[in-house]
């Protein structure tokens, strides 16, 4: 069974995860690169709640809870030990320390669940790789590692341009390394570039356009070679191949000669060659544009392609793959389209619902993964709503396919998510979310009412963990009805409350021509337990049925490029 984990992917593989029972890793753990996302989230005072810090500041900060995990590495000793010592020493206790010593222990738990046959891809920047590869060296041992990949993530920068001195920054490094000695490995091949062909598979075959090269046939002469030596179209030479063999190469039209006593040669068609040994440079792989298909808005969402190339290569059909900082879920999709079995893990329903949201997408059933550590009844959203009210906040709004809302200071009040869609006229609606996790009051659908007013929206959708009052209701039906292109009435306040939701209500809104339905089929419920942490993950139950959700950040990030491989 496929798994989704919310939670801390330490816990989760402490608790969770036995040991050699994954095929192939692959992480993409944040970088030490100064990049914010956690400002996309600023709460409207300017406050960045730790849970959001956790998922989108990707600078780690010396603390305590840094310290206590250099600490923890230290003391079970060996070469981790040695070369965290190593680092404080050289690196002081700054942030870079803070980066590796959050890394140490999870790498040394993802050791202990990989297979003796499984490898490990660990996709970071320029800024902090040769700290990691120092430490799975460490690790993993200097032997087991095979390749520092080098992956054009982007198109030129404009970084020496600006006053800075220095080269443009494109790349992005993953290391590649292996448990034991005999790994899982499937050669990949890249297609020839344009000039490699005009240059050596010049000849063209008439009737068949099928381009060839021509290679030389002939051996070492001599007994203790083995090579034969005949006369083959008027010359003698030692021959790679017996007399017979010729005779049928010949006969099938593969040995050539361009001209009368030249030495013949054997035709190579270009479309029987396999390509490119894949090299330890990709330049073949496009970042993801604004504008591709793929693109969920993700700040870091890396290409489908990048992610299959990697388990082609490093896995078979129906082994394990596994994703510990799993975002939204590209690994995961991946994973599935090629037939592997997979387990994610990340530490906020923020990716947990972009994930869901991306399988049902991609046709998975809801019932072929298994989402634990996520609220499968009442009581466990209450406690989601008591421990951490900005994630359960992103996980009432996944639920119904809201995307969460940028909030920055002065900016967006009483907006807590939005949904878009388009019901015939051309036009792109909108539904606002407020979600609302305590005690509620009628003065919260008079806001509500007042934000879709001056949203210009179409409807307006209040999450409550608790019921509706009677007062509320009678504003809710004070504010009308939106009137769709069909005629058909939506009420323009609805009320929904957690429970509702997971029992299958959803939106009361109109029919789009993708036929995107808002409504979720009554859930399965497999409960062994309920949450009491995001540290403590003891439910086990299937994922909620999430609907389309929508990009959740807006803008782009890098160009297409045009590049190929060269032999």
């Amino acid at each position: 069974m496929n798994l989704l984990y919310y939670g801390d992917n330490l816990d989760v593989m402490r608790l969770h995860m036995k040991d050699e029972s994954v095929d192939l890793v692959y992480l993409d753990p944040p970088f030490n690169s100064n990049a914010n996302y956690n400002v996309l989230f600023h709460e409207q005072d300017g406050s960045e709640p730790a849970s959001q810090v956790v998922a989108f500041e990707d600078t780690w900060h010396w603390d305590q809870s840094a310290a206590r995990a250099y600490e923890e590495t230290v003391e079970h000793g060996g070469k981790v030990a040695d070369v965290m010592r190593a680092f404080r020493t050289f690196l002081g206790t700054n942030d870079m320390l803070a980066y590796l010593s959050m890394m140490a222990p999870r790498l040394l738990e993802i050791r202990r669940i990989m297979k003796p046959t499984a490898s490990i891809y660990l996709h970071c920047d320029p800024t902090s790789s040769h700290y990691l590869k120092l430490l799975m060296d460490a690790v993993f041992a200097p032997e087991n590692f095979k390749t520092e990949i080098i992956w054009k993530r982007t198109s030129a920068h404009n970084d020496g341009a600006q006053g800075r001195k220095q080269h443009g920054r494109i790349h992005d490094v993953i290391l590649f390394y292996v448990k034991g000695d005999d790994w899982v490995w499937n050669p990949v091949f890249t297609p020839y570039d344009d000039t490699y062909i005009e240059q050596f598979y010049k000849y063209i075959e008439p009737g068949t356009n099928r381009r060839y090269r021509l290679g030389d046939i002939t051996g070492p002469g001599g007994a203790a070679k083995g090579n034969p030596q005949y006369e083959v179209m008027g010359v003698t030479r030692y021959w790679r191949y017996s007399r017979p063999e010729m005779e049928r190469l010949i006969s099938e039209g593969r040995i050539v000669q361009t001209k009368e006593g030249n030495v013949p040669a054997y035709k190579r068609y270009l479309d029987e060659m396999p390509g490119v040994p894949l090299q330890d440079i990709w330049i073949d792989i496009n970042p993801l544009s604004s504008q591709a298909a793929e693109r969920l808005g993700y700040p870091t969402q890396k290409p489908l392609a990048l992610l299959e190339r990697i388990i082609e290569s490093s896995s078979n059909p129906g082994d394990v793959v596994f994703d510990p900082f799993c975002g939204c879920g590209t690994t995961v999709d991946a994973a599935q389209k090629l037939g592997r079995q997979w387990i994610g893990i990340d530490i906020t329903h923020l990716a947990i619902g972009l994930i869901k949201h991306r399988l049902r997408g991609a046709g998975v059933p809801d019932d072929s993964y298994k989402v634990i550590g996520e609220p499968t009844d009442l009581s466990g959203a209450t406690e989601l709503a008591a421990t951490d009210p900005y994630q359960f906040q992103w996980w009432a709004l996944g639920l119904l396919g809201a995307r969460p809302t940028e909030k920055k200071k002065g900016a967006d009040q009483g907006i807590d998510g939005r949904l878009y869609f388009h019901d015939g006229d051309g036009d792109t609606k909108q539904v606002i979310f407020s979600v609302k996790a305590g005690k509620v009051q009628s003065s919260y659908v008079r806001d509500l009412v007042g934000v879709i007013n001056r949203e210009k929206a179409q409807m307006g959708v209040l999450i409550s963990l608790n019921p509706s009052t009677s007062e509320m209701r009678k504003e809710a039906a004070s504010a009308g009805f939106y009137d769709d292109p069909w005629d058909t009435k939506h009420p323009r306040i609805q009320l929904l409350t957690i429970g509702e939701i997971m029992n299958g209500k959803g939106v009361d809104m109109p029919a789009t021509h993708s036929n995107r339905t808002l409504k979720m089929a009554p859930r399965t419920l497999q409960v062994s337990g309920k949450v009491r942490s995001r540290s403590k993950l003891t439910a086990d139950a299937s994922g909620l049925a999430a609907e389309e959700l929508p990009d959740l950040f807006d803008g782009g990030e890098g160009d297409d490029i045009d590049a190929t491989l060269r032999e």
